[in-house]
């Protein structure tokens, strides 16, 4: 058995539901402590949703030294998993890591603790054979991504923008691959705009409408034209923002009775061509030309970010030619995650991870013979850039 795969697999035992961390960070810390890693907890969040992040770091061998640049790579990710569903339809307990056809099983096993194991044997297997790298190194994980995120990553990145902290580069383990690791990294992510709508009638008899105002009938031309709208084309990275109606709630169940109110939530998932004021002012104006009589709330789940080919970009595709042969396709597609915030505070943010199609999912796995090839990658990363530090100071 592999350094990782035991790694992993000690992981998953950790029953770590979300907002729970089940002692998966302590875990990690023990094997950071003694490769010199600085660990800090933060905990946040009310007592009925309390949060564990962990902020880890290495500072550079040329720390004290005059010529210290800052060049600080941290590994980000999660130990919370979603719910595992029910019991009696996993082929195995989903907290009993089981390997079983080539395939390692349990609830976080792609989703993302095989990463978190991965990025704990790379960096130790680079600290003993680079010892004093000028690459400084963190680790910033949480136990609040898979649930509402108001109390992990967020909080970590606050902690240090206030103490002036600025990270270099920024992995984070989320798995986007499609086959085989490595075939597909993020390079940044669509932003979300969400929002609710609430259109003003007047309820009456639904045999007498002349007597009342119907806001299912007055919400539908307007309705009609946002669903029309190109509210932005895209660029080289990103699709078009898309706008998407996910609930109306209408009526009082009756079927004599014309509403007094209509309730639409919607989304925008939105990229760097718009912004969050934009989309808001477009929208309100689309309401207001068509007259209507409403009350909107607005929630800003994360903006958009994106890292163009750069420093980063050029070491993950490098690591994953060295280990795999593939070259990885530069993607910013699927859902946000926290590298929506630790953008905020870093230039450069990459996520790359095993494959996903069995994320949230009963029967959740990982191949293995994807995990060595996962930590590989990432432990070339790093040799990588150190190797980029090391240059400039040997010419």
């Amino acid at each position: 058995m592999s350094a990782t795969l035991r790694l992993a697999k000690q992981l998953i035992a950790c029953r770590s539901d979300t907002p729970q961390d089940a002692g998966c960070q302590a875990i990690i810390g023990q094997r950071l402590a003694p490769l010199g890693f600085m660990l800090e907890t933060l905990v946040s969040g009310p007592d009925e949703f309390r949060v564990t992040n962990l902020w880890s770091k290495r500072p550079s061998a040329l720390i004290n030294q005059e010529r210290a640049a800052t060049h600080l790579i941290v590994f980000a990710g999660h130990t919370d998993v979603v719910p595992s569903g029910p019991r009696e339809q996993w082929s195995s307990d989903p907290f009993t890591p089981t390997v079983r056809d080539g395939k390692l099983y349990g609830r976080g096993a792609a989703d993302m603790k095989t990463s978190l194991a991965a990025f704990v044997v790379a960096t130790e297997e680079f600290i003993v054979a680079q010892p004093d790298t000028p690459l400084s190194i963190g680790f910033l994980l949480t136990s609040d991504e898979e649930g509402p995120a108001l109390d992990g990553t967020v909080k970590v990145v606050e902690m240090l923008r206030a103490r002036g902290e600025r990270l270099d580069y920024c992995i984070v383990g989320e798995p986007t691959s499609i086959q085989r690791t490595g075939d597909m990294i993020k390079n940044g992510r669509r932003g979300t705009l969400s929002g609710k709508l609430t259109i003003k009638g007047i309820q009456g008899h639904i045999a007498y409408p002349q007597l009342a105002s119907n806001p299912i009938h007055l919400l539908a031309p307007a309705l009609a034209e946002l669903v029309g709208m190109t509210w932005d084309a895209g660029n080289a990275f990103f699709p078009p923002t898309s706008w998407q109606v996910s609930n109306i709630h209408g009526g009082t169940g009756a079927s004599n009775v014309i509403p007094g109110t209509v309730v639409v939530d919607f989304n925008f998932r939105f990229c760097t061509e718009s912004t969050p004021e934009s989309l808001q002012s477009r929208l309100s104006a689309v309401l207001d030309k068509h007259g209507l009589s409403y009350e909107l709330s607005w929630v800003l789940g994360g903006k958009p970010f994106l890292t163009t080919p750069d420093t980063l970009v050029d070491a993950v595709t490098a690591a994953v030619q060295a280990e795999t042969g593939l070259t990885p396709e530069l993607s910013t597609s699927g859902g946000t995650s926290d590298g929506r915030f630790i953008a905020s505070i870093c230039p450069q943010v990459i996520e790359i991870g095993p494959p996903n199609a069995s994320i949230h999912k009963i029967d959740e796995h990982i191949a293995l013979t994807d995990i060595e090839p996962l930590k590989n990658i990432y432990r070339r990363v790093l040799e990588n850039l150190h190797a980029q530090i090391q240059a400039p100071s040997q010419a």
